[in-house]
């Protein structure tokens, strides 16, 4: 219990479902390799690594951190916005998908 009311501290919006055990290995596995390929991507930097080199790390953390956000997109999908339409209030989870993607591919 207290675990949870310390998650509710640092985040006000919590999800109604919780995310399946796999997801958060798998978005937590797919997360520590990127954060490890930053810690290199600056060390690289330090270094003075060939720009092209350092770019191209930089670009396999971002398809990293695509696959997470659409990991959690699709968990999105199934959990809340499913509720949402099965309660017949689908408008404000929609707007909000919308908007996220329109952040995330701007």
């Amino acid at each position: 219990m207290e675990e949870t009311n310390n998650a509710a501290r640092r985040h006000p919006r919590m999800k109604q479902h919780p995310r399946s055990p796999a997801l958060k290995r798998e978005a937590g596995m797919r997360l520590s390799r990127a954060e490890g390929q930053l810690r290199g991507i600056k060390r690289m930097v330090g270094e003075d690594a060939y720009c092209i080199d350092v770019l191209q790390q930089i670009s396999a953390v971002r398809r990293a951190l695509d696959r997470v956000a659409l990991m959690l997109l699709r968990d999105h999908m199934e959990t809340c916005v499913t509720d949402a339409i099965a309660a017949r209030r689908p408008d404000d989870k929609i707007r909000e998908v919308i908007d996220t993607l329109d952040r995330f591919l701007a």
